[in-house]
């Protein structure tokens, strides 16, 4: 349910920076915005407190987010308390964000190795993925997994290729368990 949630309002925020043609200045607020509610769990909390009622929730929204970043976000937010959405935001905004980088053509690749890739490797992973995928451009995350003991786990999106020695191991043991 909290995935059609923040997918419905996600595509609707979406929607409204096209609209606008603001989805540069919509993604750049946005990812300022996160971060910023990241920063200060304490203002999530009073926005998702059920002792305060929603006329003082709009209030400290137009409050702290009015003049600061653009209206109509502004009014999405307000439409979001409105409509007991609020405790989605996070999921909402980051759907958003997601949309956007798939309009654009930005494609998000995880990278799990079993040890730190140097630069020429990993600008050598980048360039295969753009070959073999529609993007025009990658943002990566890397991060190293020891019990991986050696290949790579590329994950974009809901695609994943698993080449690491773990995995073939782990085949290879299912294999041996069936032949005896």
């Amino acid at each position: 349910m909290a995935k059609l949630v923040s997918a419905t309002y996600g595509d609707a925020l979406f929607s409204l920076a096209c609209e606008e043609h603001k989805e540069d200045a919509f993604y750049d607020e946005v990812t300022a915005l996160q971060q910023i509610l990241k920063e200060n769990p304490d203002f999530s909390a009073l926005m998702n407190h059920p002792k305060v009622s929603k006329e003082e929730k709009e209030k400290v929204l137009e409050a702290v987010f009015s003049g600061r970043v653009d209206a109509e976000l502004t009014g999405f937010l307000l439409l979001l308390l409105k409509k007991d959405r609020y405790a989605d935001l996070d999921a909402i905004l980051t759907h958003f964000m997601a949309k956007v980088k798939e309009y654009k053509g930005i494609g998000v690749g995880y990278v799990r190795s079993a040890i730190e890739l140097n630069a020429a490797q990993k600008q050598q992973i980048e360039a295969k993925l753009l070959e073999t995928t529609s993007y025009h451009k990658m943002e990566m995350h890397y991060t190293v997994e020891p019990a991986l003991i050696g290949g790579l786990v590329i994950r974009i999106g809901d695609h994943v290729v698993d080449s690491s020695i773990r995995t073939k191991l782990d085949g290879l043991k299912r294999e041996l368990y069936k032949v005896s």
